[in-house]
């Protein structure tokens, strides 16, 4: 008997030596290496693979015999010493195909991130969780909420994860390509014997690392409750829709991707950066009830990078502020334009004067373009030698420890609304590049800074077929709460 221990699609190793039952037909040799590729990540050899899951932890004991009773891993599993490639293809693999990769939860406004990965002989989906709050920089968490194993040869199994009472039944229902849901058939195992305020306590020590005590901000403790009672109802019955990650360029700013950011009270959430030409947008993976998970949180203009004062006057809000309106109303001044000459073409074509009018715009849209070209590249320049930055006096953060230095800074405008996304509106900020990981903005109306932090978790199967695919996907996600 050995053991293997293995994270969230991770590699394994086996610490006994193969022996002569070990060596497989020709048949299940080549069947072997279609689920060796990387679409599966499948790599074992199925006679020497056993996986008893824990649940909500994220060690794996693997076991080359089933019915050996070994220390705290008691449960007898299913054989697998004759099981066959072409059984867990057909069953498992193949029929399961489509929910591999990227996911979003239909949980209101808070969505999530669910990644979906083959794991030994297991199809497993977990959650990924941000740190928690306001330390940024760490290492997502994760926790399981399903999986698929093949507990006969003809048939696959579905247990539900969540809770803390171990695996249970549960079903998963494949609506579509880019959507499925699951069900947990045993809710039962959801509850704890100290009833719904164990149960708070203990998603609270989970979900922020503290106890209610601990939070002394009466607002604050107000969202999570509320947090709490709407997210618990659900019992881990979700309707999933597929997300990619952003595809790049070699002259995008920096590498898109997943972000961590802090939003205040609200705690941290996950942002995708993706880049549109010359504009940037950061769309929420999570989200709260003021800005529901979907919807654009902050967009920035490439065409008009912003050069920061020295550090003295950079301490003044209403020095920073000002300079930041000042190239609103260049923006709002270029649209306008714009909008004219877009009018002009239109009455010109009409008029079967088309030629003669196009000409003016044409050679309009060059200058601007070309204003816009010298102006990034004057930030990309400036961008090889680091610039001292502060927080100007006044502005809230809800992480003090912030780079000092950063890159080129760019205008642009958050999202804010009110609570259940009433009254949204666009408001003007600025974009601080730090590094290749780092990135803040500041919300010039509400004072306030957001600190964002790459995820640095390689994901499978996430990759968006086209460009078309990748903008069809946003426009669908942000959708689902306008």
């Amino acid at each position: 008997m050995s053991k293997v221990f293995v994270l969230p699609g991770g590699k394994t190793r086996d610490q006994q030596c193969s022996g002569p039952n070990s060596l497989l037909s020709k048949q299940q040799t080549g069947l072997q290496r279609l689920l060796q590729k990387a679409e599966y990540g499948v790599c074992e050899n199925l006679r020497k693979l056993e996986i008893t899951g824990v649940s909500c932890r994220d060690v794996y004991a693997k076991r080359i015999n089933p019915r050996v009773k070994s220390g705290r891993f008691m449960k007898i599993l299913p054989d697998y010493e004759h099981m066959e490639y072409r059984d867990v293809y057909t069953c498992l693999l193949h029929r399961y195909r489509h929910i591999l990769g990227l996911w979003q939860p239909d949980i209101g406004p808070y969505g999530g991130l669910l990644n979906v990965v083959v794991d030994g002989l297991f199809i497993i989906g977990w959650m990924y969780l941000p740190p928690h709050d306001p330390h940024v920089d760490d290492p997502m968490r994760f926790k399981p909420l399903f999986r698929i194993h093949l507990m006969e040869r003809k048939s696959a199994t579905v247990e539900c994860m969540y809770g803390h009472k171990g695996p249970h039944n549960g079903h998963i229902q494949i609506v579509k390509k880019d959507e499925f849901s699951t069900k947990c058939n045993q809710t039962d195992h959801h509850r704890m014997s100290g009833g719904r305020q164990e149960e708070f306590r203990t998603w609270l020590r989970e979900e922020w690392g503290r106890t209610l005590e601990d939070i002394f901000h009466e607002h604050m403790q107000e969202l999570i409750l509320m947090k709490f009672i709407y997210t618990s109802q659900y019992d881990n019955c979700l309707t999933y829709r597929r997300i990619y990650l952003p595809p790049s360029n070699a002259d995008d700013l920096l590498k898109p991707g997943l972000f961590k950011g802090t939003y205040g009270s609200h705690g941290l959430e996950i942002v995708m950066l993706s880049f549109h030409g010359k504009k940037a947008k950061g769309t929420k993976i999570t989200g709260d009830p003021n800005i529901p998970a979907g919807q654009q949180t902050v967009e920035i203009d490439l065409a008009h990078p912003i050069q920061l004062p020295d550090i003295e006057n950079l301490c003044n809000f209403n020095e920073l502020s000002r300079i930041v309106l000042e190239v609103q109303e260049q923006v709002r001044r270029e649209q306008q334009e714009e909008e004219e000459g877009q009018d002009e073409e239109e009455g010109g074509s009409r008029q079967g004067d088309s030629q003669q009018v196009e000409q003016p715009v044409q050679r309009d849209d060059a200058g601007a373009e070309g204003t816009e070209a010298a102006g990034v590249a004057a930030a990309q320049e400036s961008a090889l030698t680091s610039q001292p930055f502060v927080l100007p006096v006044g502005v809230i953060s809800r992480n003090e420890d912030y780079p000092r230095t950063c890159r080129m800074c760019f205008y642009g405008t958050g999202l804010i609304a009110g609570h259940g996304f009433t009254s949204p509106e666009r408001t003007p900020g600025i974009f601080i590049l730090f590094d290749d990981d780092r990135f803040g903005f500041i919300w010039l109306e509400l004072k306030s800074f957001s600190l964002y932090s790459r995820i640095k978790v390689s994901f499978q199967n996430a990759e968006a077929p086209s460009r078309e695919a990748f903008d069809e996907m946003l426009k669908n996600i942000q959708s689902m709460t306008t």
